[in-house]
């Protein structure tokens, strides 16, 4: 027994050992931050004059915005479409990729290779194929008698560009993920609902789905926050534009912290966004059930 019990704590000294650096680096460059983030959402801090403790200022300031509400707005709008879109896409991919034929996985890795590009880099290039006049979308709606809009000049369509670049870059990696999912479902309930004469939406729709409901919750969740979190492609795209109708949170935290410097103001902002974050992830959850047993 005593050597049992020297034998737990060696390895219970190993494992503090492994996992020391990573708390350090989760200390240093997420704890620390965040905490400074909220003292400073208290203050004037504006990086040049004196820092002064406010109290809540900033906060009763956000309450009379309107264009940080606007942002939270124009995000919403851009939830409600992409993320059904991301998670409907993806999964037809993934459904679409998942058996063993040849060339599969050719085809795999071409819808996952626009995750690799650079946000920036692929909403520059996307610049050049939404181009008014010489844009590739325009020259192919051409060819059947559509004139094509200003995509991404025009308050109608401005958002729409954004919602079509990140599908574009996002649905390979969900895609993937969902492969993975589908892999782990058990042969055998297939089987079983075939000798019972279930159609194949019957198996999709009493197997499938409910056995895809964590994969499902994981990447809605993702969705969810990147939606929230949304910038590259609208500072790229359009930078905010027209009529800031694709003005996100993160966009005006970026031009209240660093174009402005009213640092302790865009902490006030940003604490908002992270609630806001916390509060549809919460939502999320409790309506995929995700933490229900599956089988």
């Amino acid at each position: 027994m005593a050597s049992i019990g020297k034998l737990n704590r060696h390895q219970a000294r190993t494992a503090y050992l492994f996992i020391t650096p990573t708390m350090l680096l989760f200390l240093a460059f997420t704890i620390v931050p965040v905490v400074m983030a909220l003292y400073l959402s208290f203050t004037n801090y504006d990086v040049v004059s004196r820092m002064d403790f406010v109290g809540i200022d900033n906060y009763k300031r956000l309450i009379d915005d309107a264009l940080f509400w606007q942002t939270f707005k124009n995000v919403c709008y851009y939830a409600v479409i992409f993320i059904p879109l991301n998670i409907l896409i993806s999964l037809l991919l993934a459904l679409l990729l998942n058996f063993k034929r040849f060339g599969v996985k050719l085809f795999r890795t071409m819808n996952y290779l626009p995750t690799l590009t650079s946000a920036v880099a692929a909403a520059t290039v996307w610049i050049w194929l939404l181009h008014p006049e010489f844009g590739l979308i325009n020259n192919l709606l051409s060819y059947f008698g559509v004139i094509g809009p200003a995509w991404l000049a025009q308050t109608e369509t401005a958002m729409f560009s954004i919602i079509m670049v990140t599908l574009w870059q996002s649905v390979g990696s969900n895609m993937v993920i969902y492969i993975a999912g589908l892999q782990g479902v058990p042969d055998y309930l297939y089987e079983s609902a075939k000798l019972d004469g279930a159609t194949a939406l019957d198996r999709f729709r009493y197997i499938t789905w409910p056995q895809l409901r964590p994969t499902t919750f994981l990447v809605s969740t993702m969705s969810i926050i990147g939606a929230l979190q949304l910038f590259d492609q609208a500072f790229v795209l359009t930078q905010g534009g027209p009529g800031n109708v694709t003005k996100t949170p993160v966009y005006l935290i970026y031009q209240q912290g660093f174009n402005q410097l009213q640092m302790g103001y865009a902490s006030a902002q940003a604490f908002i966004l992270a609630i806001a974050i916390l509060i549809f992830s919460f939502i999320n959850m409790r309506a995929t059930k995700s933490e229900e047993s599956i089988v």
